[in-house]
């Protein structure tokens, strides 16, 4: 199960999480877009053996999983836990992937690129994600022969991605920059010098629970370690900003807000996914303000637990009327319990 959510992370307060993801290609296989169903195996045995017969210690952590044989449910729950992407699993016929045990590592077989390495951590980990996906990297480039040009860097199937290949993010909380409708500017602030702004589960999807992910552009001409360095100056402004204008609300209304939230956590016995994640953003902040004071409790560790899929993987089929109950009965004992 993951475990990116888990525990005590730099920064914390604001960034939920730290991604790096890798677009690598094999030279003579085509474009999985362009793949015949001989050439996906093919392209899954590859993989497969130079990560799991590589011989070394950190390659006997990773388990290779073909997505056939992973049900419905828990494919969904892969994308709520943001282990693989939307649309790796909107199509699992010849996909294939490889996971770490607690799941910070990710390497998506056959989605745009022939492999989709990805490391995952909370908190603001720039430099150790990116260490353990560049050994990931290293590993593969001694069993494989990845698709690479002088002048153009890695070859991807999306000219977007040439060049380094390096998508990094951090996924912030940012309620209070939101409340006053500064997104916009911000997105637009940070487009012009090579940074994007996206929604929870990556491009084209909205914000919740006022997360947002922050990932470079640019991905030619740029070293990996300024990208990194970029995107870590850009981060540390918008956490400054965020904590900036927190100091500045009115005490006694936050405080309201933050422990209604809990109240009605707390109590609900019907509770949809909208309503949660509203509520538990209020208690992040209330945490992050010290006016709810007890650091066992988890609101992202409840927020991705809580999400359908995740419901439906742990209690099984239900409506979504019945989700909403589950739900609110699992929130209100991760409360009591304290989410850990």
């Amino acid at each position: 199960m993951s475990s990116w959510y888990l525990g005590k992370n730099p920064e914390d307060d604001i960034v939920v999480s730290t991604r790096i993801r890798l677009a690598r290609n094999i030279t003579g296989l085509p474009f999985p877009s362009r793949m015949s169903e001989t050439q996906r195996e093919e392209l899954n045995q590859r993989v497969k053996k130079a990560i799991l017969e590589s011989n070394t210690p950190f390659a006997r952590t990773l388990k290779f999983i073909e997505m056939k044989d992973v049900p419905e449910d828990e494919r969904h729950a892969m994308v709520e836990r943001h282990i693989v992407s939307p649309e790796f699993v909107a199509n699992q016929k010849g996909r294939a992937i490889i996971l770490s045990q607690d799941e910070s590592i990710s390497i998506m077989i056959g989605e745009e690129d022939h492999l989709r390495i990805q490391v995952l951590c909370g908190g603001l980990q720039l430099e150790k994600a990116y260490d353990t996906a560049a050994r990931l990297d290293d590993l593969l480039c001694d069993q494989l022969n990845f698709a690479f040009d002088e002048q153009l860097g890695f070859l991807t199937e999306c000219p977007t991605n040439l060049g380094t290949g390096l998508r990094a993010s951090v996924m912030l909380h940012l309620p209070i920059v939101e409340g006053m409708g500064q997104i916009g500017s911000l997105a637009d602030s940070v487009n012009k010098i090579g940074f994007t702004v996206r929604g929870m589960y990556g491009e084209g999807t909205k914000a919740s629970a006022s997360l947002y992910q922050i990932s470079n552009q640019i991905t030619l001409g740029i070293s990996e370690k300024n990208a990194l360095d970029n995107l870590k100056i850009v981060t540390m402004q918008l956490i400054e900003k965020e904590r900036r204008e927190r100091k500045g609300l009115n005490k006694l209304k936050i405080e309201d807000i933050c422990m209604r939230a809990y109240g009605i956590l707390s109590c609900a016995r019907i509770l949809d996914s909208s309503e949660m994640m509203k509520r538990l953003s209020e208690i992040k902040l209330g945490m992050g303000l010290g006016i709810i004071n007890d650091e066992e409790i988890n609101p992202i560790r409840i927020l991705i637990e809580g999400q359908p899929y995740m419901l439906m993987r742990k209690f099984g089929r239900m409506s979504p009327d019945e989700r909403d109950i589950y739900r609110a009965n699992m929130v209100r004992q991760a409360l009591m319990k304290k989410g850990n």
